[in-house]
Order: structure tokens, then sequence, then C-alpha cells
């Protein structure tokens, strides 16, 4: 799983404005809260704006707010907005994909991994993350010890 940095982001500058809620927050303050660069971070909140994610309002009481309530903005909606699909292969869809022969299985593979990411950030909303209690199966992933250890080399596999 990689997460680029516009969508790390993207969803911890919602997650302020969550935190904020139903308030206003300038974008310079996000950007200091969370150590985003403002220029780029004022690129994000503009994608979120154009999805219908966020408002904008000019003023004294001006500043950024989310444009639904925390709890219906599921952590995968603000990803998408940044990155598209959740999952793909070569820029298609798990779906779409066909590989030959023995390799045929395979799309099968990148179609479950999909869902199991969809399992976790389609069910965690903005206001989970604020109020610090996520959905019961989240929670329960995260107890898992080997959650939290990473397997990147061949010696991490060949040790677990």
């Amino acid at each position: 799983m990689r997460i680029s940095a516009r969508v790390d982001y993207a969803v911890r500058a919602a997650i302020e404005l969550a935190a904020a809620a139903p308030g206003a927050l300038t974008c310079d303050r996000i950007a200091q809260s969370q150590g985003i660069p403002s220029r780029f971070l004022q690129a994000i909140l503009a994608d979120l704006q154009h999805a219908r994610l966020v408002t904008s309002q000019r003023g004294r009481e001006g500043g950024y707010r989310l444009a639904l309530p925390p709890e219906q903005v599921s952590i995968a909606r603000v990803m998408r907005v940044e990155q598209g699909f959740l999952a793909e292969v070569h820029g298609q869809r798990p779906e779409d994909v066909e590989y030959p022969g023995p390799a045929a299985e395979l799309a099968c593979v990148w179609v479950a991994a999909r869902e199991s990411y969809r399992q976790v950030l389609e069910r965690v909303t903005l206001a989970d993350v604020v109020a610090g209690t996520l959905p019961p199966h989240v929670a329960e992933l995260v107890e898992l010890e080997s959650a939290w250890r990473s397997f990147g080399t061949v010696a991490d596999d060949v040790h677990s």
C-alpha cells in the first residue's frame, strides 16, 4: 500500500476541518497545524472544493469548512479526490485486467485486495478519526501485532 504525500495531506486537512466543524479554518492555520506546505495545501483544498467536500468563504469569518457533516465523509472519499480509484493496475480497475495462462487468477487477487482496502477506508469517517474511536472491525485490525510490522524485503518475508 502506498499513500502519496498529496493524499496524506488531503486526508489530514479534511480531519482538521472535521475537528473545527462547523467552524472555518484558514489555509495557513491548517498548514501550520499539520505541517503541510501552504502552497501545496491551497491546491489540495481547491481539489476538495471542486469535489464538493469543502466550501470556502472570504472575509473576517472566512476560511474553509467541510461541506458535509464529518460522519458522512469517509477516508476513502477524500482519498479518491486526489488519486482516483483506490486500487488500480497500470491505470485500469482490477476487474478490467486480464492475464494469460498461469497468471489468470492474479486479477482476482487484485480485486480481493481492493475490497480489503475498502473494508477499512470506506467505513472510517472523519468523525471517527477526530473522536479517536474506530469502527470495531478496524480497531480489531489495529490490535494485531502483525499490523504494526512492515514486510518490505525478502529478508523480512523469510523471518516472518
